[in-house]
């Protein structure tokens, strides 16, 4: 009973500190579109100079190992960690919408675009897309808890690993591909969402592959 407290506290904190990061992030965006997009958020992007860019860049770099850390610290084996990294980034990536949505009264619609990510280049899409990959991360990373906690086991195989890595490369196009909106301040092409699509029916597979209860006891 002990360690299903325990195993229940490291969550909630862990899903805090999520939340709480998500309104840090939505805190810098609201500062960088009160600079260079007063009259709201638009596209085509306005480049930043370099050194604001080099700064942006770094900080991205940290919020990283900053989620990483705390899954890190605070699960008892990897997967554990794992797991715990992908609740707090999932939280922290879906409570960033709502609180950019509670300061700005953005986003209007779940297919507004946004700018995503800046590493290794930038990432644009509708909002939609990142909302639903930030649900789906919390949701499977609490999964991943709770099976652990009941010693239920969770271990991707080849299978798992195949799917992973191709949902991530279509999702990653997906995102990186319209070089003309990203580098070139063009309009956006039409998003993929198909892509979208694909990603997510694989990564369902490669997780209930890897949840596989004859299969993660081995």
């Amino acid at each position: 009973m002990n360690y299903y407290t325990e195993a229940g506290r490291r969550l909630l904190w862990v899903s805090l500190f999520g939340i709480a990061f998500g309104f840090v992030e939505a805190s810098v965006v609201v500062y960088l579109r009160s600079l260079y997009y007063p009259g709201g958020f638009t596209f085509p992007l306005k480049m930043i100079n370099q050194p604001l860019l080099t700064i942006e860049l770094a900080r991205e770099g940290a919020t990283i190992v900053m989620l990483a850390s705390v899954g890190i610290m605070a699960g008892k084996q990897f997967w554990e960690r794992f797991a715990l990294f992908l609740v707090a980034f999932g939280l922290w990536d879906l409570f960033y919408y709502v609180w950019l949505k509670v300061t700005m009264g953005w986003p209007h619609t779940l297919t507004d675009w946004d700018i995503l990510f800046l590493l290794p280049l930038p990432w644009i899409g509708p909002v939609v897309a990142p909302v639903v990959i930030a649900g789906l991360m919390a949701i499977t990373g609490g999964i991943i808890v709770v099976r652990l906690t009941k010693g239920e086991g969770f271990r991707p195989n080849f299978r798992s690993w195949l799917a992973g890595a191709v949902a991530t490369a279509a999702l990653l196009y997906s995102f990186m591909a319209d070089t003309g909106a990203t580098l070139h301040a063009k309009a956006p092409e039409p998003y993929r969402y198909e892509l979208l699509l694909v990603s997510l029916l694989l990564y369902g597979v490669g997780f209930m592959t890897a949840c596989d209860n004859k299969h993660a006891r081995q």
